[in-house]
């Protein structure tokens, strides 16, 4: 039943853990645990993958330990060498995987790049547009708890109340009248491809900056299993430890030249590209995690190989394949199904709510998180929906028959979400058919 051979990127073993058993038997005993609730649990969080162990090896290198704030031939420690040319590395492979000018691979994390280009591109109070909240939108694009709902005036665009797809008419008459400076178009719980040639054009009548946040797509979108935003927006963030399988960490892309420039009468004497850099680093970081920075490049030549194309388009059959089966057990789904690595589960009609729902899933080995449907009645804190995601599961392997099974599993756990004998006997259920495959970074260790 092992059948990830053709998906799987080829991992040198490693040493495993034999120096922390020694140094610290607390933290490698947590590690033992997390790693056999990682080899009998079903993870189907649309955020979480499985790394390498070439990607791991190197988050745990030797280069944790170097000191490199600034830019290449422009660092503020000695010694940075290796560095700078470790660094090239990571920024030439993601210019020629994305197709973009210029690249930035120091952001700790998706959220402070965000962070970066509102320093880059805007002043406090400047109007921006993005995906609601509610409606799968995500914090920094302009949510009222987020900075960028209280730094900057947020402008929300949603859904279509019968397609429960971006409404891009009313997105368009929206920033015709607003005027936003900047428009982001991305999500954290979103189900379909974006139009980015429509937002392109919405975003220049509005004379606006159009952002692509790829957080969740990056990785599908080196496979081709998605449209790449690079050729229609001004700049690109992302999140590298998704569906692109890297370390922990973030990047931006962008193009050199800043289109708006003259247009805003901007007085900078830095084009786009300089003026994101100065945004990381000084303004919102110092040095950056050299570590990560080669993590990320060992994660960027997996996805150069013709396996990671096949892995990405699998993640999308996968999760077709797993919405057909729930919509046939009488489940419905936010917009009915999906384009990309995502569902959402609409549970307004059953008696518990979403996060009640995750509760039980997650004492039956199914990990997956409570997340708001649009025009959902039940607080943030509850919700009525659950957000599955596949590209784990295909990490390990599996495919469109094991979304059958996957959705048997959930549909017992629903069915009967107060039966704790149900639930004991799934979670056994769910270790066996675990067994069956591998978990990159573990099982080859």
């Amino acid at each position: 039943m092992k059948n990830s051979a053709d998906l799987a990127i080829a991992e040198p073993g490693t040493s495993g853990w034999s120096s922390l058993v020694h140094v610290d038997c607390h933290v490698h005993e947590l590690l033992l645990r997390q790693e056999r609730q990682e080899r009998t649990t079903l993870k189907l969080i649309a955020s979480e993958n499985f790394a390498s162990s070439a990607v791991l090896e190197a988050t745990g290198s030797i280069f944790t330990n170097k000191y490199a704030q600034g830019y290449l031939g422009e660092r503020d420690y000695a010694g940075n060498e290796i560095i700078d040319e470790l660094e090239t590395l990571a920024i030439g492979r993601l210019k020629s995987l994305f197709g973009s000018e210029h690249a930035n691979v120091q952001p700790y994390s998706g959220s402070p790049a965000n962070q970066a280009i509102y320093r880059a591109l805007l002043s406090p109070g400047d109007k921006v547009m993005g995906l609601s909240l509610a409606e799968g939108g995500h914090p920094t694009h302009g949510w009222a708890g987020n900075f960028s709902g209280s730094d900057y005036q947020h402008v929300p665009y949603g859904l279509h109340e019968q397609t429960q797809q971006i409404d891009y008419d009313r997105l368009r008459e929206t920033a015709r009248r607003e005027r936003p400076k900047l428009i982001w178009v991305g999500a954290t719980a979103y189900p379909r491809v974006f139009d980015y040639a429509a937002m392109a054009e919405i975003a220049l009548e509005a004379k606006s900056y159009l952002v692509a946040d790829i957080a969740h797509i990056s990785g599908l979108i080196v496979a081709g299993a998605h449209p790449n935003p690079v050729a229609h927006c001004d700049v690109v963030t992302s999140t590298s430890h998704k569906s692109i399988r890297g370390p922990r960490g973030g990047f931006i892309l962008s193009q050199n030249e800043d289109r708006y420039q003259a247009l805003y009468h901007s007085t900078s004497k830095y084009n786009l590209a300089r003026r994101i850099d100065r945004a990381v680093f000084p303004q919102l970081q110092g040095g950056p995690h050299v570590n990560i920075i080669a993590a990320l490049a060992v994660a960027l030549h997996e996805a150069a190989t013709p396996s990671f194309r096949t892995y990405g388009h699998q993640i999308v059959r996968n999760a077709k394949a797993l919405a057909e089966a729930l919509l046939n057990r009488g489940y419905d789904l936010v917009t009915g199904g999906t384009d990309n690595h995502m569902l959402i589960l609409d549970l307004r009609d059953r008696p518990l709510s979403g996060k009640a729902y995750a509760e039980r899933l997650a004492k039956a080995g199914i990990f997956a998180n409570f997340n708001m449907v649009p025009g959902d009645r039940r607080h943030p804190a509850l919700t009525s929906g659950i957000r599955l995601g596949t590209p784990a599961v295909t990490s390990m392997g599996m495919r469109e028959g094991e979304m059958v099974q996957i959705a048997a599993f959930i549909d017992l756990v629903c069915r009967k979400p107060d039966d704790a004998d149900v639930h004991a006997n799934v979670r056994r259920d769910v270790a066996d058919f675990c067994t069956a495959f591998d978990v990159p970074g573990i099982s080859d260790r």
